[in-house]
């Protein structure tokens, strides 16, 4: 059999990945992606239908391909006297061995923080693993029946609200355990994998890779522990010290001293960022790190507290941290001036 050429290859991972996001248009965007013949494509597409990796559905005007699940396996363990790298090296890295090196680091990395925090951090008893395999990518799904983990920062850290855990999440470098551990690996987890979610109590969190800011969910009912849901794609290029990178610096060892903080999960519903309480909120836990980037996505507007709070009171007297800001619109960018042109000497006014 003739080796696959480069651009073979492409067109073979493009419709796998596409069966996954376009599977009832899978061939025309092909055609239009690649340039090339509708012939052409659907030679490729029968060769990952005879392979068992796609399934074909339905009639010529409607069919419909769907990726094949080639693997899926479950399992539960008790958590007590858990170890974390023998689950992973017993039962899941032997599924996963024919992944590229790179792709069975970071599974290796997601995998075993995420257990570890279960037994850790979760209070519970059992450890449900759910593992499915597809010639597009791995979905691993870890589920304790603990007290959850959104609640149990909002209790540890004396928290108003669930969400605010979330927030607290987004930044990194939060844990529960600071004597064992360092607070980062659900931050680097969720930015190594495709897709990262955490279902907790009535809130959800999510992930994408590629996208800077983090996703919080209400919703509308409560369930008990804490379901953690990673997605990866079986030819990722990306290395786990890619991530590490991307949030350090020379300057600190390659320590974790950057972080991007979503402002917009300082809100509840449809209210503003204008107080100084929320600012605080924002500001806790920030000192921590060296560079800050304030992505003010879906923010219309903020207070003049509020930006005097963070821009001005906090910024002068943090002069090693530096902030940063992205998605601001003009009325974001004038407040923000505003508080840093305030004068040193003046005194601060009542918000």
């Amino acid at each position: 059999m003739r080796k696959p050429t480069k651009r073979g290859q492409k067109i073979r991972d493009f419709l796998l990945q596409q069966a996954h996001n376009h599977p009832r248009n899978l061939a025309s965007v092909t055609c239009k992606h690649f340039g090339i013949s509708r012939q052409a494509v659907n030679r490729y597409i029968r060769e990952l239908v005879d392979k068992g990796y796609i399934v074909a559905r339905g009639n010529t005007s409607q069919r419909r391909y769907t990726l094949n699940v080639l693997h899926k396996e479950g399992f539960t363990v008790p958590l007590s006297d858990l170890q974390e790298d023998l689950v992973w090296r017993s039962r899941v890295a032997p599924l996963l061995s024919k992944l590229p090196e790179n792709v069975l680091d970071i599974w290796q990395y997601s995998f075993t923080e995420m257990v570890n925090n279960a037994i850790d951090h979760s209070n519970g008893t059992t450890l449900l693993v759910v593992i499915e395999i597809n010639a597009f990518q791995v979905e691993i799904m870890v589920q304790d029946d603990g007290v959850g983990i959104f609640r149990k920062i909002k209790d540890e850290c004396h928290l108003e609200d669930e969400r605010h855990a979330v927030l607290e999440l987004a930044k990194g470098k939060l844990t529960t355990d600071p004597e064992r551990h360092t607070g980062e690996g659900i931050f680097f987890t969720s930015r190594m994998l495709d897709d990262f979610a955490i279902l907790s109590g009535e809130v959800c969190f999510t992930h994408k890779y590629g996208e800077e800011e983090d996703w919080i969910f209400q919703r509308g009912r409560r369930d008990s522990g804490t379901s953690v849901f990673m997605f990866l794609a079986n030819n990722s290029k990306r290395t786990s010290q890619d991530v590490f990178d991307r949030f350090a610096s020379e300057a600190d060892d390659y320590g974790f001293t950057k972080t991007v903080v979503p402002v917009r999960l300082v809100r509840h519903g449809v209210e503003k960022p204008v107080s100084r309480s929320q600012a605080k909120r924002l500001l806790a836990r920030i000192d921590r790190f060296n560079i800050v980037i304030f992505d003010f996505a879906d923010v219309d507007s903020i207070g003049q507290a509020f930006a005097d709070e963070i821009f001005r009171v906090f910024e002068r007297g943090h002069p090693n941290v530096r902030f940063i800001t992205m998605n601001t619109l003009p009325g974001v960018d004038r407040m923000i001036a505003r508080a840093r042109s305030v004068p040193v000497e003046q005194t601060e006014q009542p918000a």
